[in-house]
């Protein structure tokens, strides 16, 4: 295989963001070649450094989401810090932030600003509403977009309080939908020669994941509302999670091939053969009934491992439902190289998720560690023009900072 240089190779990157999607978008730019410098600011850094877990010091969560990136911590209530941050932005092609609207425009960091300075600058800008609307300037977080956006609603059990969904959707969404705006903008301003701002809103990403209820919705004329229906899926029967005596499984059988499968492996001839299962509407008709034969037959096998057994062998969509010490023995998770070590400097070997991304000409995996806070001050700052001089006078008044593992500055 051609070894190609990394697509984004020569692209600058500023991160100016904080906790995770704005950070998230950076570490997928520095996996597609770009440099990428992460600027904090002094002595607290990004939030993220203060989020569990922990070991040394270190936030395994700021780990994960900065890796392959370089560390500037510069305090921008110093005009030298505006200033050098000011000659940073002009060397550089995408700026990304996820302050509230408006927070950076005092700062002298807003998209106006910057663009006026470096016109071809991609400015990308998430916050939980977005930059219009009545909402524009109230705070939130993932949690908060989740919840408005009707998806908490759909999942847990009847009559019960919706259940936190466990992995940061509206983040995570939000993020890769950043990742491609800002590469589409890159690609654009090839032919325009300009920038332009991106303006992405955590709330809107939710509502964009929608496949099904908002389209009902309007479609029934607003009679069919998305109902809490705890581990199955009574529009797409059978498909859903079930017990085994140790543990839970999922089966994925609403299509008509996969239904008939299952019904002979758990029911033979006669289930299989039964009017009330037939079709995806009469499966949907007779939902529980459905549920209840299939549910008694994975309690009544030996174990987890031979419901899937059993299920694979007849060609039934099944899993199981994994802890994550299991996901991270998984082979197939091995094979796909979906886990990644670094060598830290305060923590040594650290093993963090991979990226998903797999080209055939170039490897996308990033191989060194997040940085310290202010890693790369004196560096940066040489390359942006300033002499000794006037660096050592910034690191003597905290203008730039350095958490003390990094070494003298």
């Amino acid at each position: 295989m051609s070894q190609q240089a990394l697509p984004l190779k020569g692209i600058r990157v500023i991160d100016y963001s904080h906790f995770l999607a704005g950070p998230f978008m950076g570490r997928c730019m520095a996996a597609f070649g770009a440099e990428v410098i992460k600027v904090e600011r002094p002595r607290s850094g990004d939030a993220g450094r203060a989020h569990p877990h922990f070991k040394d010091g270190q936030s395994g969560y700021f780990l994960q989401q900065n890796m392959g990136k370089q560390g500037l911590c510069i305090d921008m209530r110093d005009k030298r810090g505006v200033e050098m941050m000011h000659k940073l932005v002009d060397t550089a092609d995408v700026f990304i932030e996820n302050y509230r609207p408006g927070a950076l425009d005092r700062l002298g960091l807003g998209y106006a600003a910057l663009s006026a300075r470096n016109p071809r600058l991609i400015y990308a800008s998430v916050s939980a509403y977005g930059h219009t609307g009545p909402y524009a300037d109230r705070p939130g977080f993932g949690l908060i977009a989740e919840a408005m956006s009707g998806a908490m609603a759909q999942v847990g059990n009847p009559g019960e309080a919706p259940p936190l969904l466990r992995m940061p959707l509206a983040d995570m969404y939000t993020g890769i939908h950043g990742v491609a705006a800002i590469n589409a903008a890159l690609l654009g301003r090839i032919s325009s020669g300009l920038g332009q701002h991106i303006d992405l809103a955590l709330y809107d990403c939710m509502v964009s994941m929608h496949d099904y209820a908002v389209q009902r919705y309007f479609m029934s004329e607003g009679t069919v509302m998305p109902q809490q229906t705890g581990s199955g899926q009574p529009d797409s029967t059978v498909y859903g999670v079930f017990p085994a005596k140790d543990g839970y499984l999922v089966i994925a059988a609403q299509v008509d091939d996969a239904w008939h499968r299952l019904a002979k492996l758990i029911g033979g001839d006669v289930l299989a053969a039964d009017d009330r299962f037939s079709t995806p509407a009469a499966r949907n008709a007779h939902y529980a009934t459905a549920m209840d034969i299939v549910r008694g037959w994975t309690q009544a096998q030996p174990s987890r491992n031979a419901c899937l057994a059993a299920l694979d062998a007849a060609g039934v969509p099944s899993a199981p439902v994994q802890t994550i010490d299991e996901v991270v023995k998984d082979p197939q998770i091995l094979a796909r190289e979906m886990l990644v070590e670094h060598n830290h400097p305060v923590l040594g070997k650290v093993t963090l998720p991979n990226l998903p991304f797999r080209f055939s000409g170039c490897d996308t995996t990033i191989r060194t560690p997040a940085p310290l806070m202010g890693q790369d001050n004196r560096r940066i700052a040489a390359s942006l023009g300033l002499s000794d001089d006037e660096i050592e006078a910034m690191v003597n008044d905290g203008v730039l900072y350095a958490e003390a593992a990094v070494g003298a500055e």
